[in-house]
């Protein structure tokens, strides 16, 4: 049997090979997205088809096991609005992501509206309300940008996830030369 404190020594040091891989494979997705971001909402879209139809098979699933009447019936509509979702998605994916940033775009003008009469609502109450307003008319502004043009849209999602995925990926890299480090460095019990 192995203490803690010799799992957190020994442990760390066979690890960085799994951390050096996981961040190659991140700073490959992120340059991925960078360099072609529509292929990768595309691709996103194709993976949440998927998604929908495997959990769609599962509410399905769940809708023939057991228990109350109610709760399998919703179960079985849910499974099968999954399955045709996801179907869709996978015949029509550049649509998916069309509606998707059009989603986005309706909900940043709504919030931004919403902010902006909160912030009138509250200005005898709150100083600083200036705040708010700016706050509201930068989501208003961006929501106006993302429905004229979607496509924009669902590119700044795609190189916002490439962002993430390189500097994550980085991250993970210097981890695993640090640990590779503690290997050389450490002895072992």
């Amino acid at each position: 049997m192995t203490s803690f404190a010799a799992f957190t020594v020994v442990e760390p040091r066979k690890a960085w090979p799994i951390a050096a891989v996981r961040g190659v494979f991140a700073v490959l997705f992120g340059l991925f997205a960078l360099i072609w971001p529509g292929a990768t909402v595309l691709v996103l879209a194709i993976l949440y088809g998927v998604y929908a139809i495997v959990d769609g098979i599962g509410g399905l699933m769940q809708a023939f096991r057991p228990g109350d009447t109610g709760h399998r019936v919703a179960y079985g509509v849910l499974g099968a609005l999954g399955i045709i979702a996801g179907i869709l998605v996978l015949v029509w994916p550049g649509i998916t992501v069309l509606l998707l940033a059009l989603l986005v775009g309706f909900w940043a003008i709504i919030t931004g509206i919403a902010e902006i009469a909160a912030a009138v609502r509250l200005r005898k109450q709150i100083h600083g309300e200036a705040f708010l307003i700016a706050a509201g008319a930068i989501s208003v502004l961006a929501g106006i940008l993302i429905v004229i043009n979607p496509i924009a849209g669902a590119y700044g999602i795609a190189l916002l996830v490439g962002i993430y995925a390189l500097l994550y990926g980085i991250m993970l890299l210097v981890l695993a030369f640090r640990l590779r480090k503690l290997g050389g460095t450490t002895p072992a019990s």
